[in-house]
């Protein structure tokens, strides 16, 4: 019950203000898209520059806790393909939509405010490690399996520079490398730029969920709703089931770096799910409704993994 009370409630119930407001007119598209804006290009990107900067780095790259996390998630992401070409006989890009939908959290909008949110400060270096990894590598692969999936191979010549194009362009990605970059010039951050990013930083979490369910708002169940389920399966339980073996008997993480695996892993189908199967017109309908059903039911998964791991 404090589980629910103190980390469940304040984060999806700002996901549900956010998307009953959206759906009742209160919150209109356009003032959706200028919320996640400001959060995607400004507030988590102040946030991020100052953990960052101000945060002690780790003497060496903790593989073990990298590989667990990716691990498990390209592990549901293989099951979900095998079973998208092999159980429902889909090809071109569709397998690759259907393992991404199981290896792929919703890490930004929901993942960095629920981590901080449960953990505190604390949690910022594991946190931020994984979401410096996360979107380019999977969309790389996702790249590379739909690509040839549909037989092409201009797309993925072009791949290293949409991935380098795609790197430079990110916020999330710059004002990360920019933190630790200051970070490694071993300078004290001015006060001045500590007290901006920071109060910048404290908007960051409560716009964020809230961008998320008013994002949610403009999507509708699609159909294919037996596909949609074996990802969200794939996503909520198989995923950090995974990463949780890995982290726990095969590379003996440290147990806060592994509950932020876990909890991450944990976590709904990302958004960036369907706009890869609007991009290639496969397999629209199950991401689509995975995403929204993964979201819905986190509420429940969420909080039993809070609760497994003895998160207090």
């Amino acid at each position: 019950m404090e589980i629910i009370l103190e980390i469940i409630v304040p984060v999806f119930g700002i996901v549900g203000i956010g998307y009953a407001a959206a759906r009742l007119g209160w919150f209109k598209p356009d003032a959706t898209k200028g919320l996640s804006t400001f959060v995607f290009d400004f507030a988590i990107p102040a946030m991020l520059f100052r953990a960052m900067a101000t945060t002690t780095l780790p003497a060496q790259i903790e593989w073990g806790y990298l590989i667990s996390y990716f691990g498990g998630g390209y592990g549901a992401w293989l099951i979900g393909s095998l079973i998208s070409r092999y159980g429902f006989r889909r090809s071109g890009a569709d397998p690759a939509i259907a393992g991404m939908t199981g290896g792929f959290s919703n890490t930004v909008l929901l993942g960095v405010p629920l981590i901080l949110t449960t953990f505190g400060e604390k949690a910022t270096l594991p946190l931020f490690l994984l979401v410096a990894c996360h979107s380019w590598q999977l969309l790389s692969v996702f790249t590379v399996q739909a690509e040839i999936g549909i037989g092409a191979r201009e797309e993925m010549r072009r791949l290293p520079l949409n991935v380098a194009a795609g790197l430079i362009k990110n916020p999330i990605i710059i004002s990360l490398l920019a933190g630790i970059l200051y970070n490694l010039a071993g300078l004290p951050l001015p006060h001045v730029v500590d007290t901006l990013t920071a109060t910048l930083g404290r908007a960051a979490m409560p716009c964020a969920v809230f961008a998320m369910g008013s994002s949610l708002a403009g999507y509708r169940l699609a159909g294919s709703v037996g596909e949609a389920n074996i990802g969200v399966v794939l996503k909520l339980l198989v995923h950090p089931i995974l990463v949780w073996l890995l982290a726990t008997h095969v590379f003996a993480v440290e147990p806060l770096w592994r509950d932020v695996a876990v909890i991450l892993a944990s976590l709904p189908v990302g958004v960036n799910v369907y706009l890869m199967a609007q991009r290639y017109q496969a397999g629209v309908a199950p991401a689509v409704t995975a995403v929204l059903i993964s979201t819905a039911v986190s509420v429940l998964s969420v909080a039993a993994v809070l609760t497994l791991l003895e998160v207090r």
